[in-house]
């Protein structure tokens, strides 16, 4: 079993929202050390790269001295294996996310005993939030400032007025 002090948090995060933002917080309380991974492999279609997204979380969270953020490939349990990690924290928001979630929880335990995941639920505030409505309403137009964090709204800004809208 890997350190139980030190977890990770991994996802896409495009773009991140006030809603993972508030997961890292709260696992960062919870945990010595939290390791925020943002995936960079190809099974989802990103609007911004990997390095815009870090940046993002990075200028976000600056006060939390105990949270690394890092861009990761590989598979979550190679991940979690590499830095000896003994938990995996995940964000639910509706009972969808814990359907998806449990099925990932039960495939990662399958391919390592090293971790356990830990679930966190969303503040009530975040339950409508997620990345893919957040680029939903930036679509056709609409502020999405309140759902980002600041460092975020310039760079949906840019790329929604580069495509355009509606």
């Amino acid at each position: 079993m890997g350190n139980p002090r030190v977890a990770v948090y991994a996802g896409t995060f495009d773009p991140p929202t006030n809603g993972h933002l508030d997961i890292i917080h709260r696992a960062s309380a919870l945990y010595d050390k939290l390791i925020v991974a943002v995936s960079g492999h190809g099974r989802k279609k990103t609007l911004f790269d990997q390095k815009e997204r870090i940046g993002v979380i990075k200028d976000s969270i600056t006060e939390l001295k105990n949270v690394e953020v890092i861009g990761f490939d590989n598979l979550l349990y190679e991940l979690v294996e590499s830095f000896d990690a003994g938990v995996v924290v995940r964000g639910l928001r509706v009972t969808g996310d814990f359907d998806f979630e449990f099925q990932m929880a039960t495939m990662n335990h399958e391919l390592s005993k090293q971790f356990e995941t830990v679930f966190l639920m969303a503040r009530s505030r975040h339950t409508i939030i997620s990345s893919t409505m957040v680029k939903e309403v930036a679509t056709l137009g609409g502020d999405v400032s309140r759902y980002i964090p600041a460092a975020a709204v310039p760079l949906v800004q840019r790329y929604f007025k580069q495509v355009g809208t509606k």
